[in-house]
């Protein structure tokens, strides 16, 4: 009986209870720390009399609410000058379904394991290029102001 009662205590040395692990587990390791003060000093605040200079009322320099009313009228006169009004229905109707179409492709491919880290390489490599390309230099800046101009004139028929 003495070697059964000597082998439990060495098993209750070597492995504590359920409940003591489970409370070790849940104890915060970090002491409690009181919360901060919003602002550095501790005093300030953006209502103190120092930051009055630099409080703005944020206003439009042209006072001119959209009307509703007004909004609905237009629309609805550009909608009765369109000719072809069944072209317009498919086209937004397209343009949903490539929406959903694409968040599903999307959807898909984030959930195959390594394919959403290489595709943000691959975003992450083309951004690098693109600011490379287009941004760094000033030649480059013009040419591409240019180029998007170009395709402006093409959009609205003015070319």
């Amino acid at each position: 009986m003495a070697a059964a009662s000597t082998s439990m205590a060495a098993t209750a040395a070597l492995f504590p209870p359920r409940s003591a692990v489970i409370r070790a587990a849940c104890l915060p390791s970090l002491p409690y720390l009181p919360p901060r003060s919003p602002s550095p000093c501790g005093k300030l605040s953006i209502a103190s009399p120092r930051f009055a200079s630099l409080r703005t009322k944020a206003s439009s320099s042209e006072e001119s609410p959209i009307d509703a009313n007004e909004l609905f009228t237009d629309l609805k006169e550009k909608w009765d000058s369109l000719e072809n009004k069944s072209t317009v229905i498919l086209y937004g109707g397209g343009a949903i379904v490539a929406v959903w179409l694409s968040s599903v492709v999307v959807g898909a491919i984030n959930s195959v394991p390594l394919l959403p880290k290489f595709m943000e390489l691959v975003g992450l490599g083309y951004t690098g290029w693109f600011v490379y390309r287009y941004l760094l230099f000033k030649s480059s800046r013009k040419e591409l102001v240019t180029d998007i101009e170009a395709i402006k004139k093409k959009i609205a028929g003015t070319e």
